[in-house]
């Protein structure tokens, strides 16, 4: 009987992976879902259950309407809860896990990513290794949010999309890791947006800066930003950039 008990590491994966897949994925079909069942001894209909669960636990789909799976938020809750109230711990935390279960480590797994940082000591270089593992995660979450489309070119190459903070990195550290502070957009838009030279409004309509405006005769801008202008979002499938951090991009970082 103790063994059809779910274990915090086993929750906590089973978050990491709601995270990053779109909702309308866990099924137990998906071979990630499958994958993830198969690494902590449960059936893929167990674990497809609990990412509902978590579902019923997120308050976007409370939002919109969605019930979900509620018999099991008394035991997803706490887990959503502590993820909520410090995502880059949980998060790290939970790859991590992950890396003991898939029987390697966290710099094995992450070895490209963290090959220029070797020669970093002590304190600096677990700071560093949190901070591009959940940089990385928080990729792979606001692409599955968007389908791995550009939000406005709709171009679908993963090696060519970023997930842009609206608030940066650096200017809030609460919202790091929300993804509700991120955007998919292709390397073009994602600079263009990073220097504020396109804005977001809180109707989702992309604006085009003043200093970008001026050039509006040249090519590049004909090509690139010219249709741009009252361009509504390709929305994502759950979380929408939260309005407040739009326009605290539009107060701070576009040069209106």
């Amino acid at each position: 009987m103790s063994r059809n008990l779910w274990t915090r590491e086993e929750l906590v994966l089973t978050l990491n992976l709601y995270l990053k897949i779109p909702f309308g994925k866990i099924h137990s079909n998906n071979p990630v879902i499958i994958n993830l069942a198969k690494l902590i001894g449960r059936t893929p209909s167990s674990v497809s259950l609990r990412l509902s669960n978590f579902a019923a636990c997120d308050p976007y789909h409370s939002a919109r309407g969605v019930v979900g799976m509620r018999g099991g938020i008394p035991v997803c809750k706490p887990i959503w809860d502590e993820f909520n109230n410090d995502r880059e711990k949980l998060i790290y935390e939970s790859e991590i896990i992950l890396t003991t279960y898939e029987n390697t480590t966290i710099e094995n797994k992450f070895r490209d990513l963290l090959s220029d940082i070797k020669q970093v000591e002590g304190k600096d270089i677990s700071r560093l290794m949190k901070t591009r593992i959940n940089q990385n995660v928080f990729r792979q979450i606001v692409l599955a949010n968007y389908h791995s489309q550009c939000a406005i070119s709709e171009i679908d190459e993963p090696d060519l999309l970023i997930a842009s903070h609206i608030i940066p990195w650096s200017e809030n550290e609460k919202e790091r890791m929300n993804p509700e502070n991120g955007i998919c957009f292709s390397a073009l838009y994602d600079k263009a947006y990073d220097k504020g030279l396109i804005g977001i409004n809180t109707n989702y309509e992309v604006l085009i800066s003043t200093a970008l405006s001026k050039k509006s005769q040249l090519p590049f801008f004909k090509r690139f930003f010219n249709d741009l202008i009252g361009l509504k979002l390709n929305l994502p499938e759950k979380y929408y950039p939260r309005k407040e951090f739009l326009q605290y991009h539009l107060d701070t970082i576009y040069k209106g």
